[in-house]
């Protein structure tokens, strides 16, 4: 029985589903995501034209976004040159002459905000086994104030010029130099060093930086001020490889969507309004629901009352058994989401009773190296009431990162995935 989608065909009846999930865990699991490139948005995203920018989250008119998700946007126009400052970008896009699009449509993945522009050098991932490719913003560093985090002003454009122009460019040489860098062992050893690799990816930045020394040094005598400014860049950013795995995540679900009757989640993501999932049997619909509640632990000086949404779709980590599904993996997040180990073991086992299987490369020490819970089965968290946990980072009303924590996919979101499955008669 074929299980890929045809037009006019369903899968129908429990043995279907279950075959369906099990190819779409398959394809998750198989998937083999290569980083081969760093280049401007405009010259790899099929699609992209100049006047383009995509944002994270179920797509909105332009009169839905605000705080934030808003300023990112109108600031990357300015970045982009499309624009002489705020207020003109605010006026074309109105007039439909600078278009807005939905980051996940066009094979990409993005950080809170999630904002693209023509310009902007993109980690570009291959997976050799799906022949699929997704593609991730690089990473802003570690300062507060980032375009991904809703704030623009000086020094943020001053730090995307020079991720445009240095960062960029030099990373992308050493990835062609090397003729690409498998991420996959990178993700699976980080795991067992105590990454979950979505809020926590110290060991995986420290193995990819690895990675990259022989063609930094080859690169070093042509251009040593140049290789040293990206080394310092990777060395003070220790969640660099955050990007790369929303990525490869991407590039897993990607593969595995579009089997006819399959109830698996090949996205999460957030607006600043709304929570959405995208389902493999289902198609391009997004079911959307509420934001939920995050708990977390904050950065001195601010309280719930700061707390803000502004977008974000790394929860792909959570949809490819990473992120709070690994949970029991990164005790050290204790220091940083705050909650316990015991806390963590727990919400990583309640993941095994809403997904397909274990994933056979990312496992965990602490659970005597059982692999991650991977592929969510809308069907299993509606029947259960357990909905996915999920690791993020805080930010503020206003902009800005002020801390880092939890929070639960809202059920709607299934409830109605499952629906129209029913209805589909799927």
């Amino acid at each position: 029985m074929s299980v890929t989608s045809q037009p006019g065909t369903q899968a129908a009846g429990p043995a279907a589903r279950a075959a369906a999930n099990q190819e779409a865990f398959r394809r998750m699991t198989e998937a083999d995501p290569v980083l081969v490139d760093v280049q401007p948005a405009g010259r790899v995203i099929p699609g992209f034209e100049p006047n383009l920018i995509l944002t994270s989250g179920p797509p909105m008119e332009w009169d839905q976004y605000f705080g934030g998700q808003r300023t990112a946007i109108l600031g990357g126009a300015v970045f982009e040159g499309l624009a002489r400052d705020l207020e003109e970008a605010e006026a074309k896009i109105r007039r439909g002459e600078i278009r807005l699009g939905a980051c996940h449509d066009y094979g990409c993945v993005g950080s809170l905000t999630g904002v693209y522009t023509a310009s902007m050098p993109v980690l570009v991932v291959d997976n050799r086994t799906g022949g699929n490719r997704a593609f991730c913003t690089v990473y802003e560093g570690p300062q507060r104030q980032r375009l991904t985090y809703g704030v623009f002003n000086e020094g943020v454009l001053d730090n995307l010029r020079r991720i445009r122009d240095v960062y960029g460019p030099a990373l992308g040489e050493a990835v062609r130099r090397l003729g690409g860098v498998p991420l996959k062992p990178i993700m699976a050893r980080a795991l067992r060093m105590g990454d979950e690799l979505h809020t926590r990816n110290n060991a995986a930045t420290v193995l990819f930086t690895r990675e990259l020394v022989p063609a930094l040094l080859a690169m070093a005598a042509a251009q040593p001020d140049v290789v040293r400014e990206l080394y310092d860049f990777l060395y003070r950013s220790e969640i660099f490889f955050l990007h790369l795995s929303m990525a490869a995540s991407k590039a897993a679900a990607d593969s595995a969507h579009g089997i006819a009757g399959s109830s698996v989640v090949t996205a999460m993501a957030m607006n600043c309004r709304e929570f959405g999932i995208r389902v493999s049997g289902l198609g391009r619909q997004w079911f959307r629901g509420p934001l939920p509640p995050v708990k977390g632990k904050l950065f001195d000086g601010f309280t719930e009352d700061d707390i803000g949404y502004i977008g974000g779709e790394s929860l792909i980590a959570e949809t490819n058994g990473l992120g709070g599904f690994a949970q029991a993996a990164a005790f050290a997040l204790q220091s940083y989401n705050g909650g316990t180990v015991e806390a963590m073991i727990e919400n990583t086992l309640r993941m095994y009773q809403i997904t397909v299987g274990e994933h056979p490369d990312f496992r965990i020490p602490y659970l005597a190296y059982r692999g991650t819970p991977t592929a969510i089965d809308a069907e299993k968290v509606v029947a259960t009431g357990v909905t996915p946990v999920i690791d993020m980072g805080l930010a503020h009303r206003q902009g800005g990162q002020i801390g880092a924590g939890i929070m639960h996919a809202p059920l709607t979101c299934f409830e109605q995935a499952v629906a129209a499955l029913q209805a589909a008669g799927a």
